[in-house]
């Protein structure tokens, strides 16, 4: 794992991320989960993904090939082995630099979860909700807060001990969406942060549909870079080719109902919600050093990355502060009450 330069060499002890500030947005009883297997399986909160799913059969029907594609491109393990060992290495790349994924990646916008209790007629404080793919709990604490009875679920050891020590009163479990830990019909409401694109939504699908109770609700986010923005989309460009040979800005394009499942099971509303973090240019360095292609970058090629745009942020932002832009995309689905 490769940290960004900083001027004082510290990402670790950032301050508390300031208050979002966002725009107009457009009982179940869950048992003591059961063991789980020592963690083979996958990463963490930019992460999820236990020991690649087997590649869908083979088909010659044109819907099947159709829907075969859409899931190779919505979950890399899906495709060759290449791809495969490639997203296997991003996902579990979390699990060493889950100290720094905390401190620097952005939480979530109060707007977000005033989307949720919306969508889903009911409100947060006092609902059963299950956070798959909770990396370090940053989506859990803000569903704590809300008063939901919440439970983590987290594949990665690295980023579920960092998980215990920030939220030592919520419980965390070992598991990942494609094989939920949990008893069927348990959750009123299952929630995928930063995390849905590390499952295998052929797999995952069933089991939210399994766990969730009727009437229940799965809902997918993403904090996305809000391209509109000059500067960000200016970095953003900088950083494709720094990664010339992955397709990231096809990636930062998955978050529609196709891709977040290809057979079409659940019916998706989508909503976009445009908040914002001031930071200094520490902080956002080691958040974007926390991303798995970073993670995975040799420490050389970061090092000389980070220097350089280090250089062009400074132009931007003398004051050494970054006004950091994102939208998040909501995917929510509810289950038929009977």
């Amino acid at each position: 794992m490769t940290t960004p330069p900083t001027s004082d060499d510290r990402t670790s002890d950032a301050p508390a991320t300031p208050p979002a500030t966002t725009s107009p947005t457009s009982d179940d009883r869950i048992p003591d989960a059961p063991a789980t297997p020592p963690a083979t399986t996958s990463p963490t909160s930019d992460d999820r993904i236990p020991d690649a799913p087997a590649t869908p059969t083979a088909t010659t029907s044109p819907a099947a090939t159709a829907t075969a594609a859409a899931r190779a491109q919505s979950s890399p393990a899906q495709g060759s082995p290449a791809q495969a060992a490639t997203h296997r290495a991003r996902a579990h790349s979390f699990n060493a630099a889950a100290a720094q994924y905390a401190a620097n990646r952005p939480s979530y916008p109060s707007a977000l979860f005033d989307a949720l209790e919306e969508l889903t007629g009911r409100p947060l404080e006092g609902a059963r909700v299950v956070d798959v793919g909770a990396g370090t709990g940053l989506a859990t604490a803000r569903l704590h807060e809300r008063g939901a009875d919440v439970i983590a679920v987290e594949p990665g050891a690295g980023m579920a001990a960092e998980f215990r020590r920030t939220l030592p009163g919520v419980p965390v479990v070992r598991g990942n969406g494609n094989a939920l830990p949990l008893a069927g019909h348990s959750a009123a409401l299952l929630t995928y942060a930063q995390s849905w694109h590390w499952t295998d939504p052929a797999l995952a699908v069933p089991e939210a549909l399994r766990v969730l109770r009727p009437g229940g609700a799965l809902a997918l986010w993403w904090n996305t870079e809000a391209l509109d923005v000059p500067w960000i989309a200016e970095s953003a460009r900088r950083v494709d080719r720094h990664f010339a040979g992955l397709n990231l800005s096809a990636e930062k394009r998955n978050f529609d109902a196709r891709f977040a499942d290809p057979t079409g099971t659940l019916d998706f509303v989508h909503r976009e919600i445009r908040w914002s973090r001031r930071v200094p240019l520490d902080i956002h360095l080691a958040n974007l050093g926390s991303h798995s292609v970073f993670l995975t970058d040799t420490e050389e090629r970061a090092a000389a990355f980070f220097a350089e745009e280090r250089r062009h942020l400074l132009a931007v932002f003398p004051d050494g502060l970054v006004e950091e832009t994102y939208e998040v995309h909501l995917l929510l689905a509810t289950t038929p009450t009977a």
